[in-house]
């Protein structure tokens, strides 16, 4: 029996996987979620033995169940290929006491890689699937590893455009130059007077837009999304955690049919999310540990039920996570819910317009596979010193921000569980504050010094996503105010 996904919000319609990648986002402002989960049925110790790919297709196979085998695969050929750096896709290694579930050896050397290197594939898939022949026009708000990911995905890819919007000042140099350079034909890049948070507003208010959207309609463009609210971001996520659930088996760290955690560095929380279904569907993991930086919102929300939006925006050595607004959570919240989308509609009505909401009861409960934590900026610092100096591995400010939190958690004797600590990019594309936690700063203006350095200390290869913007071209140079995003993008079509 296929799958159908459906808004959070109320909306009745029900769409294939392939209509909801296509649409992005719902009509009345909902996120798509699907009207059931899944069943696993492969065998735990039988994963262990299994390739990424071949993780991949049985995952995907379960939730995006109007695409053909043959379709997924060559999607999933197609996305998983030698852009990735490493044999492995997602390679899960053991530094000291601590296993990390290194994500980062895509294109762009972050974690997003792993579900928009196949996104562009999944869409055009479904669009000739659906009769679909408008231009799709993606719309994309980051935080900085979105946008470089979105934009490598879709450069050149017949039949899209991408236009994506950054914080201007708010994202690291290295990911600024990734995005500014982009070379495709297809792509925009516009910084944006104000945070992360300004950004994705702006984006969803666009796509709540009826009158610009059939006027762009009657042009022969249609929007999608690429950012975590799009499903087809969602489902390829869920696949590394069935992943490395099976390389802890072979490795021996677990026993299959064991309990596993996960701590996830979290800012939207796409990522996070994507455990959370795969232990719906199945997967046998214990607590998410949902880890957040000094904007602790998700913290303070795990520990309280309360999501308070209205405090300081802190700008941190952990910018892809410097987020007040965590949009993916509505997903969760529509669980917690009973699946009731009044309720749904109510609070994020409520988050809308006070910036603030609630959960009680019984929703609470739903709240009870994940636990905050977080780190402020001098644990993120001494994190990152402290693993480098105990075994010689340099991780990166978000993945720190991670690390610092299973210390704390294991430190809490909560349970006896193995933990792994998702590493969501590369310490390359944070140069500048690995170097100074390690001590290696010393106020050196150019940040590729400082990479060569880098290369010198961790014994490993600068990455070509970062070779490749050494001497880039600047393409976009656009800068407006939140209020003209709009514009911009009637404007660009």
């Amino acid at each position: 029996m296929d799958i159908i996904y459906k808004s959070t919000r109320g909306d009745k319609r029900e769409y294939t996987a392939s209509e909801a990648i296509i649409k992005g986002l719902c009509d009345d402002g909902g996120l798509f979620v699907p009207d059931r989960f899944p069943k696993f049925d492969f065998d735990l110790a039988e994963l262990a033995e299994l390739d990424y790919r071949q993780t991949a297709f049985r995952v995907m196979k379960e939730f995006l169940t109007d695409y053909s085998d043959e379709e997924l695969l060559d999607c999933i050929n197609k996305a998983y290929d030698d852009k990735f750096d490493d044999k492995d896709i997602a390679p899960l290694v053991k530094k000291g006491d601590q296993y990390y579930l290194e994500l980062f050896h895509g294109k762009t050397i972050a974690f997003k890689d792993m579900a928009l290197s196949i996104l562009p594939h999944l869409l055009t898939t479904a669009m000739k699937k659906n009769n679909d022949d408008k231009e799709v026009v993606i719309l994309t708000a980051t935080s900085g590893d979105t946008g470089k990911a979105a934009l490598a995905g879709f450069a050149d890819v017949k039949g899209t455009r991408i236009i994506v919007f950054y914080p201007k000042g708010g994202v690291s140099r290295i990911q600024e130059l990734q995005m500014v350079t982009e070379k495709g034909k297809n792509t925009r890049v516009i910084g944006v007077k104000g945070n992360f948070d300004d950004c994705q507003s702006g984006v969803k208010e666009i796509f709540n837009d009826e009158e610009l959207k059939k006027e762009l309609a009657g042009k022969g463009y249609e929007f999608s999304s690429a950012n975590s609210i799009n499903i087809g971001r969602l489902i390829p996520q869920v696949a590394y955690y069935v992943y490395a659930y099976g390389r802890m088996v072979k490795n021996g760290a677990i026993k299959a049919g064991e309990e596993l955690n996960f701590v996830v560095p979290t800012g939207n929380f796409g990522n996070i999310l994507a455990a959370y279904y795969a232990k719906r569907s199945g997967l046998p993991l214990g607590k998410l540990i949902c880890a957040s930086n000094e904007n602790k919102v998700l913290f303070d929300f795990f520990k309280t039920g309360r999501y308070d939006k209205n405090r300081e925006f802190i700008l941190t050595s952990s910018p892809s996570m410097d987020i007040l607004i965590s949009s993916n959570l509505e997903r969760l919240i529509y669980f917690a819910c009973g699946c009731d989308t009044g309720k749904n509609a109510e609070l994020m009505k409520s988050l809308n317009e006070k910036g603030i909401y609630e959960l009680e009861g019984k929703m609470r409960e739903g709240l009870k596979d994940f636990y905050g934590s977080y780190a402020g900026e001098d644990e993120v610092f001494s994190t990152i010193k402290s693993v480098y100096e105990e075994t010689g591995y340099i991780i990166d400010t978000h993945t720190a921000v991670a690390a610092a939190a299973e210390r704390k958690y294991r430190a809490e004797g909560l349970d006896e569980n193995k933990c792994v600590i998702v590493s969501t990019a590369s310490p390359y594309k944070f140069t500048r504050n690995v170097m100074k936690a390690i001590g290696q700063e010393s106020g050196e203006p150019d940040d590729f010094f400082l990479i060569d350095k880098l290369g010198e200390l961790s014994k490993v290869k600068v990455p070509p996503a970062v070779e490749e913007i050494r001497n880039a071209k600047i393409l976009h140079d656009t800068v407006c105010e939140v209020s003209e995003m709009k514009e911009i993008v009637r404007s660009s079509l």
